[in-house]
């Protein structure tokens, strides 16, 4: 009895709960739209409904995150659910710690501007502040949230970083080395123990990167590795840190091993697309050598590129090592999994908001329809970069099967043309008035042109020039340019007025040649009329007519700011066709581009660039077009023209009337200075010879720092120098400027 009627309660109970709906409304819903919100239900209007229901649907709604609270009301089968959404974060800001830093706000704080306000989200952010801090070595960093609601029912949301304490290595030890210089680890490893005037650049502040500590100890591994120590371990750093003083010792424990030495070196394909001769000729490792982990990685991805270049895009090479412990030898397996051939399906182009699709697909080595290649994918990315057209590009590889693959071409478009209406100031010319239009790549065609009037203290120069590098986007390129100039000299003045034009085609995708024309009027003055070369025929007027033939090869990755290939030019001037100038001349150039992150860990660039002139008088060789010294391009720290074989004036006046043959060299470090701005440092070395009979007759040179901005207006470079073996009469200078030049 007692359980029937319990069952009966039960149904009458259940029965008072249940209703019918006839209509469903929502108040306060901002987020969701009603249609979705609807299709969320699990019932619909006209079916029966329990409290149990009705709880599973606010749960559902609550679930979504959007809403600080939902309830619903039920009245005569009408339901309505209420909402309180949650807040919206209107403002975000960081202080104490990279303020108005945007990368920061996006990478690290990762709560974005019309976000939800949700306290777990903060609580995160506070975190992930406090670890990066933690990465630039400081420890007891404190974080507070401020929250501020707005009369616009929005929040303000404020993190102030309190920044801890830098921990400053004092001494670092390593315990069991033997074999190796432990010198050879501060090469590598990020921790590092604090030198003498260790804020001085190039010395070691001792400052300690928490997020390298685990690393440093595969870091000093792979030293060992690279000289044949197979067997080394290397311990996790013990770290002593006296919180007083937030100073720290480390010590390293190291088990050497033996050097293993190269028994032999074994090619395995799964399936054999090449002769294995082919890739025995391309590594460097050699049976009896110690073996050297990084030559190693070396020839592995050598051997990924001849393969790649097979059209095998996905193939894999993976090395292995067969080490005998008894008499330490290793043999090296290179096994090779070539994959299917791969074809390029689609080349996809993106970014270029101004630059024309086929100006950039006539730079590319691959496309629809053909079959991949790994170098002329590298080669593709370094055309772009040498266009100069862009700040930067990427080729991404999309695979779309195991025989298909599309390109993804992004790049990101550099300003390419400037219009000036005012001036500026050169080291050499002085204050510089310009009204120019000028364009490398007008209405994104790919095509230079410009007009330019400046005036100057020392010169004055009107033209117009165009180029285009690819007539009809064939090999084929073409110039025309037009122009007038005064140039004064250190000894003397020149008019001159002109016409060029001229052809090239390009060979291959790095070499090219070059085929042209130029005719101009030139006379002198402002020559003093006592010098005892002034009625010489130094100082005639004369027209001159020539043909010029040059080649250029050029495998730099970028146009302004290369880091890595070489590029080298040769051209030849021949004058004397039915003009009174009558010489020939001979020029080259030549240029070297290191990256050297891989060994540094930061963007350092080396450059080697040199260059060898030669002229002969075949008739007449005006002094205009003789050689001179100094300047930027050539020796630095001595003024622009200014070295030069001379003669001696009865009054003593030096009168520079230039040399035949010149040859220079320039040693540069470029360095990042302030990487958001796209600011460098630069360190150089320059060292020039100049003559008319030999190169020794004058030799100077000059060193010091620079920088180097690419800013809105274009490239500009500030050198401050200092000059080398000055002798009486030289013209030295400590500042020199100038824009638009490469680097």
């Amino acid at each position: 009895m007692r359980i029937f009627l319990a069952i009966l309660l039960a149904l009458i109970t259940m029965n008072l709960f249940a209703m019918t709906v006839k209509s469903v409304n929502y108040e306060g819903m901002v987020h969701i739209s009603k249609p979705v919100a609807l299709r969320m239900l699990e019932f619909e209007i006209g079916d029966t409904i329990d409290d149990k229901t009705l709880d599973e649907s606010i749960k559902k709604y609550f679930k979504q995150g959007y809403f600080d609270d939902v309830w619903a009301e039920f009245d005569d089968g009408n339901l309505t659910y209420h909402f309180k959404e949650k807040a919206i974060i209107s403002k975000i800001e960081l202080k104490g710690w990279k303020e108005n830093d945007k990368d920061i706000l996006d990478s690290v704080v990762q709560i974005k501007k019309g976000s939800l306000y949700d306290k777990k989200k903060l609580e995160a952010a506070k975190k992930r502040i406090i670890e990066a801090i933690s990465q630039d070595g400081k420890i007891d960093s404190v974080v507070e949230v401020e929250e501020e609601l707005l009369d616009n029912g929005s929040i303000k949301v404020t993190f102030i970083a309190n920044e801890g304490k830098e921990i400053v290595i004092e001494k670092l030890d390593y315990s069991g080395v033997l074999g190796l210089d432990s010198d050879l680890f501060n090469d590598v490893i990020a921790n590092k123990e604090h030198q003498f005037m260790g804020w001085f650049w190039g010395r070691n502040n001792g400052e300690m990167k928490l997020s390298d500590l685990a690393y440093d100890p595969l870091r000093i591994r792979d030293t060992y590795m690279q000289y044949g120590y197979l067997d080394a371990k290397v311990d996790e750093p013990f770290v002593r840190v006296n919180f007083d003083h937030y100073t720290a010792d480390m010590s390293y424990q190291i088990e050497e091993g033996e050097v293993y030495h190269i028994s032999g070196i074994s090619i395995n394909q799964v399936e054999h697309v090449i002769a294995d001769e082919k890739i025995r000729e391309i590594i460097s490792l050699e049976k009896g050598e110690a073996f050297n982990i990084k030559t190693f990685r070396d020839d592995a991805q050598k051997i990924k590129t001849i393969i790649a270049d097979l059209s095998y895009a996905f193939v894999q090479v993976v090395p292995d090592l067969r080490k005998n412990k008894e008499d330490h030898t290793v043999e090296v397996v290179f096994k090779i999994t070539p994959g299917d051939k791969v074809k390029i399906r689609n080349v996809v182009i993106s970014g270029n908001n101004r630059t024309l699709d086929r100006i950039i697909r006539r730079e590319l080595y691959l496309g629809p329809g053909d079959m991949y290649s790994l170098t002329d994918l590298k080669d593709s990315r370094n055309s772009l970069g040498r266009l100069g057209f862009f700040d930067g590009n990427t080729i991404e590889e999309k695979r779309i099967d195991n025989s298909n693959m599309d390109l993804v071409v992004k790049v990101k478009e550099a300003p390419t043309g400037n219009i000036q209406l005012g001036g500026g100031y050169g080291s050499y010319g002085g204050l510089l008035v310009t009204v120019a239009v000028d364009d490398r790549n007008i209405w994104g065609s790919g095509i230079n042109m410009g007009v330019k009037a400046e005036k100057s203290e020392k010169t004055q120069n009107y033209s117009f020039n165009i180029s285009n590098p690819r007539l009809n986007d064939s090999d084929f390129s073409g110039n025309f340019s037009i122009f007038k100039s005064f140039y004064e000299y250190n000894d003397y003045s020149v008019d001159s007025d002109g016409v060029s034009i001229g052809t090239g085609h390009r060979f291959s995708r790095h070499i090219s040649g070059y085929l042209g024309y130029s005719f101009s009027n030139n006379s002198y003055s402002d020559v003093d009329a006592n010098s005892t070369v002034a009625n010489s025929i130094y100082f005639e007027s004369y027209a001159k007519s020539s043909i010029v033939i040059s080649s250029k090869f050029d495998n730099t990755d970028d146009y302004y700011l290369p880091r890595e290939g070489f590029d080298i030019s040769q051209s030849f001037e021949k004058s004397g066709l039915g003009a009174d100038a009558d010489f020939f001349k001979s020029r080259t150039n030549f240029g070297k581009y290191i990256g050297l992150e891989d060994y540094v860990g930061f963007d350092a660039i080396f450059r080697y660039k040199a260059r060898f002139y030669f002229a002969a008088d075949t008739g007449y060789l005006p002094i205009a077009d003789k050689f001179y010294m100094g300047g930027l391009g050539s020796v630095r720290g001595y003024e622009s023209y200014s070295i030069s074989p001379a003669v001696v004036e009865s009054d003593g006046t030096i009168r520079r009337i230039g040399g035949k043959q010149t040859f220079s060299n320039n040693v540069e470090l470029s360095l990042p200075l302030v990487p958001k701005a796209k600011m460098r440092m630069v360190a150089y070395l320059d060292w020039g010879f100049i003559g008319d009979d030999s190169l020794d007759e004058f030799s100077r040179g000059g060193y010091g720092l620079g920088l180097e901005w690419f800013s809105p207006v274009g490239p500009i470079q500030l050198m401050f120098s200092k000059p080398l073996n000055v002798q009486d009469g030289d013209k030295t200078t400590s500042f020199e400027f100038t824009m638009g030049q490469r680097f």
